[in-house]
């Protein structure tokens, strides 16, 4: 019988949500960073608050998730 940690497999979960985040944080910073030209910064800036709070949802989620099958289902949802 195989027994996962949960603590460890939250960090995982964690460790994945913060790649998500930042690969669609990605084309949203570039346009902030650079000023693009013809590029709407605060189009941009509302659209990276919107993925905080996706991710801010998901984190509780993690730290809510009671056993392993409620985190994969998480980690599978991002």
């Amino acid at each position: 019988m195989i027994v996962v940690n949960l603590t460890k497999a939250k960090g995982i979960a964690h460790d994945v949500r913060r790649a998500k985040r930042t690969e669609e944080f990605a084309p949203h910073d570039e346009v902030i960073m650079k000023q693009i030209p013809g590029a709407d910064a605060d189009a941009a800036e509302a659209a990276r608050a919107k993925i905080r709070t996706k991710y801010a949802t998901v984190q509780t989620k993690i730290e809510a998730a009671a056993d392993v099958d409620a985190l994969k289902t998480i980690v599978e949802g991002m």
